[in-house]
């Protein structure tokens, strides 16, 4: 893998946008931000019995934000919530490990291995990955 942070895979995801836009009658929105550096996703779900059916996104942010959130929306519809939390979590540990680690459930992750190197873009790939958590929490009754 290129271990250069804003290499071709990521801003062709990015330039992707897979999934960008938004869904008119969602079951759920959500949108969060990093105040620190001011990027915002926002994240629109339709969901049927634990499945997501079809996602959207609106992200105002950098390159890799936008290339997480591309990669959501190509790999998020037709899978269940908790498989999408657990390639959350496993993307959050992969990003904090200097180790080897097992492969992460969506190959296209693996894009984002050099940004390890950079802890302060680590929330910049995460965010979208947080908002689509934060929606499916909300989808189940659990979040806000």
């Amino acid at each position: 893998m290129d271990t250069q942070l804003y290499h071709q895979a990521i801003l062709d995801a990015a330039a992707a946008a897979t999934g960008r836009g938004e869904i008119e009658n969602a079951d759920i929105r959500v949108e969060i931000d990093n105040p620190l550096c001011g990027d915002r996703v926002r994240i629109d779900l339709m969901i049927d019995g634990g499945r997501v059916l079809q996602l959207a996104h609106r992200v105002r942010g950098c390159i890799l934000c936008e290339a997480a959130a591309s990669v959501i929306g190509a790999e998020a519809p037709g899978e269940r919530a908790g498989d999408l939390k657990a390639v959350a979590i496993a993307l959050r540990a992969r990003l904090g490990s200097a180790g080897n680690m097992p492969p992460l459930r969506w190959p296209s992750l693996e894009m984002f291995a050099p940004v390890r190197a950079y802890r302060s873009r680590h929330d910049c790939v995460l965010l979208p990955f947080d908002a689509l958590v934060r929606a499916l929490d909300k989808a189940n009754g659990i979040g806000t």
